[in-house]
């Protein structure tokens, strides 16, 4: 018996059973990471944060772009064109994997890391720039330990279509963790940044060839056969 005659609603034309086949490895290059923080202070604990995950991504093989929000237009405030959005926008193209890293105000993230994220699209055309990227989340906070910013930047990254990873890492009372030049203590918050930052590179190895495949969708895919046969019964007309 066919297991379809058991699913009246399914389209069969479109319907497709996964393929191990098609989930391969890829290790012929480094991952691209992109590496987002969320604050513009001199002395600022997420962009130390996120160049302390710059250097183990470095030292996991990856290949790494910090991307500077300073300059950024809040979004609708400038047009697409604007060099700082363009300069993100590639960016996000150009990455298999992004790392985003908040402080924590007001009980969330920042309104320039909520910008940044903004400013990157679900869609342009029929390109999607962050679906099947993977993704690590990280948080600052100035007292006790939080998840605010984390958790609501795993909402967004789901809302973006990224593969956002299990574990992530969020470091309380930053100006005790950090030296003067900048650079993490050696504590179990440093500890979590290294094991987000090795999980990253592995899903980003594991899932980075089959992206494309991994975000095949069966509804897209029916939506797509009926624009066609839509196309196709105008045309015959």
């Amino acid at each position: 018996m066919n297991p379809l005659d058991e699913l009246p609603n399914i389209a069969p034309s479109v319907f497709e059973v996964p393929d191990p086949d098609r989930l391969q490895r890829d290790r012929a290059r480094p991952p691209r990471i992109l590496l987002l923080h969320g604050s513009l202070r001199q002395r600022s604990y997420s962009r130390f944060l996120t160049l302390e995950a710059e250097r183990l991504l470095k030292a996991f093989g990856a290949e790494t772009r910090i991307y500077d929000p300073s300059g950024l237009p809040l979004p609708d405030d400038a047009p697409e064109t604007h060099p700082k959005v363009q300069e993100l926008r590639d960016l996000s193209a150009w990455s298999e994997g992004q790392v985003w890293c908040s402080p924590e105000r007001h009980g969330a993230m920042t309104a320039i890391m909520k910008a940044q994220i903004d400013w990157i699209p679900l869609s342009i055309g029929a390109v999607r720039p962050t679906q099947g990227k993977t993704l690590a989340l990280m948080q600052v906070s100035g007292g006790s330990q939080s998840f605010n910013a984390v958790n609501q930047l795993r909402i967004l990254g789901r809302w973006m279509r990224m593969i956002t990873i299990p574990n992530q890492s969020s470091v309380a009372k930053a100006y005790e963790q950090f030296d003067e030049d900048g650079r993490m203590h050696s504590s179990p918050y440093y500890d979590r940044v290294v094991d987000v930052m090795e999980e990253l590179v592995k899903f980003t190895l594991l899932t980075r060839a089959a992206s494309a495949y991994l975000t095949d969708r069966y509804s897209e895919r029916k939506e797509e056969t009926e624009k066609l046969a839509a196309r196709v019964g105008l045309n015959s007309i």
